[in-house]
């Protein structure tokens, strides 16, 4: 025993441990009991989400595995009456879960490999074959019911009893992550705290109260389907209880050390990273803050410069106004939100009562984030640069001076990659539709948004609030590449794929001028001009070129058609002696029109027309201008057919790159060689 000790204490140890860790996630592949090719399945439930038509299931099978159903009508989602624990027969096709198709993106993959899980089953039909028969999962399901029974307030209590934000507002949920609070509405060693100060109130006799607390902690991890935070809370109760004598660095690296032995893939969690990383630095700063007379503040600026890399680089903005925020919510949440939520679980009557507080409660939170003069967009830094600004944050324990340090970094952050040497052309995957972006020195130009469009014939069926083109990919690539405003957004024609999210981008990120095509505008055009006009900013029409700093961008499309795929803005560039098309959805006849006007041989980078339609992209113009690079930007399985055979064939002498299949396209003119990178899914 007295060998175990003096081994614990070693640092030598703890080194080796970091060293094996690092090794072990770097080396370490998952191997599934799937063999990939799955038409049946069966399992017990431990998860569900319903999300519009959309139903998802977290089933315990050879290993865990994450289930989609679409429901085929209203009376089947109004009669769902699957619970958690029970087993179920499951029809599909599995598949490999999906990385990111644009860079810097949120990786669902990564996230789903964190919680054990390799594969998706895309479900056809769903069978129950046994109720559920398990004690812990019938306590968790009379949860759920007694939850339910608030039908007003159900997200917010859901959010405090048992960990799920699936239910909570959209709009509030992104409000809270942009002000750096939503930490508050995670279970976490402060929610924990209350529940056991109040178990300590009761139970006075210290072994009843150890084992209760010990159950209650247990119990709970169950319940929130083992989250992170709620795992560290819980060893972080037991390393002050026990009073283990081991420095709580020392003991951190090793509670660490064991999850990551456990499952490599926690290092994806932002829940395990913001919890760790925000914790440690509490711990080491706890001389500083007991000190002082302003321990709350100093807490929240702690948390706050912790966890900054991590918040910049997972969602590329942050609100500095968000130290403050904390300090107000921090007891607002702790000693009136989260009982409320409690006692309204206790009390369901209370509900009525709650849904104003609530109400009230989410306008201030959205109404403060609306406030921009304190928020500022990061572009994605690299890692070097994130672990030197840890050890200078670590640093200050020992000596204020390096604050200066940090806060150095911070400026630093804010500025890199804001200014391009290198040309840089980044096809973003919009799925069926068109977008992209030209950054070169301090200017960037964007041609088209995209736009998806849903084909959905029955009324009932419901489109996911919580997705948005806009917010949740175009905004935060372009943040992440270190765009922080729009000099020209060129709108190639009046198509919804083509402008669908212009209105959502220029309401939402700073747009300095709007270039249209030639042709009267059409009712999707007008709409955007009214949002123009509102915010003053300029827009143009049919123009012939543009001035990007010593290069020039050519219209070459300006006579006028009667309808909009052929008056598509033609846009021709030369930069660093590449040369750049982009055909918008233009077809033969405009491109025959082209061809007798211009002399455009050997294009370097050619953006196909018409997402390949058959009508686009024929063999004399492609034969012409001979181009050496091909972008097809399409959706993946799309009822159009794009590409197509035709196009394929014109383009055959061509490399060709396909969103569909390679994700996000990036051209990089460095040293005058292209490079060239994707984003495969």
């Amino acid at each position: 025993m007295k060998k175990l000790k003096i081994i614990l204490q070693s640092n030598y140890l703890y080194l080796l441990l970091v060293i094996l860790v690092i090794f072990y996630i770097f080396l370490f592949k998952p191997i599934s009991k799937f063999k990939g090719d799955e038409k049946n399945i069966k399992g017990y439930v431990y998860y569900i989400k319903i999300d519009g038509d959309k139903l998802t299931l977290k089933i315990k099978s050879k290993e865990n595995i994450l289930v989609n159903y679409y429901f085929k009508s209203l009376k089947e989602k109004n009669n769902f009456n699957i619970k958690y624990g029970d087993y179920l027969d499951i029809y599909g096709q599995i598949e490999e879960a999906k990385e990111n198709t644009n860079f810097n993106l949120f990786n669902y993959k990564k996230y789903l490999l964190s919680e054990k899980i390799y594969y998706v089953y895309n479900s056809k039909k769903i069978i129950k074959l046994k109720n559920n028969s398990n004690l812990f999962y019938s306590f968790k399901n009379l949860i759920i019911d007694r939850i339910d029974k608030c039908k007003l307030t159900k997200n917010f209590i859901k959010t405090f009893v048992i960990g799920d934000k699936n239910d909570i507002d959209y709009n509030f949920f992104k409000a809270t992550q942009n002000l750096g609070i939503i930490h508050l509405f995670t279970i976490s060693g402060m929610h924990v705290s209350l529940i056991i100060l109040v178990i300590n109130k009761i139970i006075k006799n210290e072994k009843t109260n150890f084992l209760i607390t010990i159950s209650f902690l247990l119990l709970y991890i169950f319940l929130t389907n083992f989250q992170i935070s709620i795992i560290r809370a819980s060893i972080l109760f037991l390393y002050l209880k026990l009073k283990i004598n081991l420095p709580f660095n020392k003991f951190l690296i090793l509670f660490v050390s064991l999850l990551l032995f456990y499952n490599p893939f926690y290092i994806y969690n932002i829940g395990f990273k913001f919890s760790i990383i925000i914790s440690f630095y509490l711990i080491n700063f706890k001389e500083l803050i007991k000190n002082s007379k302003f321990k709350l503040f100093k807490t929240s600026l702690i948390s706050f410069l912790s966890s900054f890399p991590l918040i910049i680089n997972n969602f590329y903005q942050i609100n500095f106004i968000s130290i403050f925020v904390n300090i107000i919510f921090i007891p607002i949440i702790s000693y009136f939100i989260f009982p409320i939520s409690i006692l309204c679980f206790i009390f369901p009557k209370l509900d009525l009562l709650y849904n104003y507080v609530i109400f009230y409660f989410e306008k201030i939170i959205i109404y403060i984030d609306n406030i921009k003069i304190f928020k500022f967009s990061f572009a994605k830094i690299s890692l070097l640069l994130i672990i030197i600004y840890y050890i200078f944050l670590f640093l200050c324990i020992k000596s204020k001076k390096y604050f200066k340090c940090v806060f150095l970094l911070i400026l630093i952050f804010y500025i890199y990659n804001y200014y391009s040497f290198n040309p840089i052309l980044y096809s973003i995957d919009v799925s069926q539709g068109d977008s992209f972006l030209i950054k070169y020195k301090n200017k960037n130009i964007m041609i088209d948004t995209g736009g998806i469009t849903s084909f959905n014939k029955e009324k009932w069926r419901e489109k996911s609030k919580k997705y948005d083109l806009c917010t949740n990919t175009i905004i935060p690539f372009l943040q992440s590449v270190g765009v922080k405003k729009i000099d020209y957004l060129i709108l190639s024609h009046g198509d919804y794929d083509h402008m669908g999210e212009a209105i959502n981008l220029v309401n939402n990120f700073k747009v300095e001028k709007v270039i249209f095509n030639c042709g009267p505008y059409n009712n999707l055009e007008k709409e955007l001009i009214k949002v123009l006009d509102k915010k003053k900013i300029k827009y143009y029409s049919c123009i012939k070129e543009l001035n990007i700093d010593k290069n020039k961008l050519y219209f070459l499309q300006t006579k006028e058609y009667d309808n909009e795929n052929d008056n598509s803005n033609i846009i021709y560039t030369e930069l660093n002696d590449y040369k750049f098309m982009f055909m918008g959805d233009a077809s033969s006849t405009t491109e025959e029109e082209i061809l007798s006007k211009y002399n455009l041989p050997n294009i370097d980078i050619l953006k196909v027309g018409h997402h390949g339609s058959k009508t686009s992209s024929s063999k004399e113009f492609i034969n012409e201008i001979n181009p050496k690079y091909s972008i097809i930007s399409v959706g993946k399985n799309n009822r159009y057919g794009h590409p197509s055979k035709e196009a394929l064939e014109s383009l055959k002498e061509s490399k060709i790159y396909r969103t569909d299949q390679d994700g996000s396209i990036m051209f990089k003119i460095k040293n005058n060689k292209l490079q060239i990178e994707t984003c495969s899914p």
